[in-house]
């Protein structure tokens, strides 16, 4: 990956820290994470709405009926995984919730790339790649342990 790409994905590793943490405090202080939650979901709706009439054009939606209805899901898989990463930081804190959605982000991705799923260039697994995920997970167990 170019330099430049790395640096602006893990501005946004971090730009998703403070989100998440940000969610996960607005329902500590309201006492309940599945409203605060919600509230995120429909501002981020109406951002989505807005950026996406920014770039509209004619038959836009055109295309959609190509689409299979289960990619469609990821829209409700995100809203979950928001959901439990907000009620998950308040227990167990930010760090060690990050640090372990690293490590199954990484596993997931060396998996969805091998086999090239979801239409995604095929990177084989490599020895180096499976030694980097066992010291990930060796790190994970270290900086999360109490």
């Amino acid at each position: 990956m170019k330099l430049h790409l790395l640096i602006v994905t893990m501005l946004l590793g971090v730009v998703l820290a403070v989100h998440l943490a940000m969610n996960g405090k607005v329902g500590s202080v309201i006492g309940n994470a599945r409203v605060a939650n919600a509230l995120f979901w429909c501002i981020g709706a109406f951002t989505a709405f807005v950026i996406g009439a920014s770039g509209w054009q004619a038959g836009a939606l055109g295309p959609l009926k190509q689409v299979h209805p289960l990619l469609l899901t990821a829209g409700a898989i995100g809203a979950c995984l928001v959901f439990a990463i907000a009620w998950l930081i308040p227990e167990a804190g930010a760090g060690p919730v990050m640090i372990t959605l690293l490590v199954g982000q990484i596993v997931g991705g060396i998996v969805l790339s091998h086999f090239g799923w979801l239409g995604l260039p095929v990177q084989p697994v490599t020895l180096m790649k499976v030694v980097g995920v066992l010291l990930m997970i060796a790190g994970t167990f270290l900086a999360t342990r109490s």
